[in-house]
């Protein structure tokens, strides 16, 4: 008999221990959610700046008048981000932007790219008070990769790096 009256007090626990409970879990969940966001899109930002450098590489000085495609590119390889503001600002008109630096006859090219993201809840508030977002309230993502452009033995050559000087004086 004393045995049923104390399981009878202990009924209900298991009720108010998943109350108690849930709630943390999906809190911890939505913490998990946001660095995932920025985790990934982080990585497509920068191998689309990797790919970049390597075209740059390769880029003339006819080249120059031809720079929009090189931006169309790299654009086309952040196209695996999805067009929602939490992954980047896609509204009013796209917010990646792209800035390419050096060609092939420089020692080094880079490509930088930034990007607006807009918060989750929970984040949006701490970031703000941290001073983390701007004043429109968003989180300003940039990468910036950069690379040599021409080989160590190609710019220690006497000729320089006009491969055509290398062909005549070869022949």
């Amino acid at each position: 008999m004393r045995m049923a009256k104390h399981r009878k007090r202990e009924r209900g626990q298991a009720t108010v221990e998943a109350a108690v409970l849930i709630p943390i879990l999906f809190l911890i969940l939505l913490m998990l959610v946001q660095p995932a966001i920025l985790l990934y899109t982080h990585m497509v930002m920068k191998g689309a700046a990797s790919e970049g450098c390597r075209l740059l590489a390769t880029r003339t000085s006819a080249g120059e008048v031809a720079s929009e495609s090189y931006h169309q590119f790299i654009l086309h390889r952040l196209g695996s981000v999805p067009s929602q503001d939490n992954f980047h600002i896609h509204s009013a008109g796209c917010s990646w932007e792209i800035e390419l630096e050096g060609d092939e006859t420089t020692q080094e090219v880079a490509v930088t790219i930034s990007n607006k993201v807009k918060l989750l809840p929970l984040f949006d508030a701490a970031y703000s008070l941290l001073g983390l977002a701007d004043a429109e309230g968003y989180f300003v993502q940039q990468v910036s990769v950069s690379q040599v452009s021409q080989p160590a033995w190609v710019t220690e050559n006497e000729l320089g790096l006009n491969p055509e000087e290398w062909v005549y004086r070869w022949q």
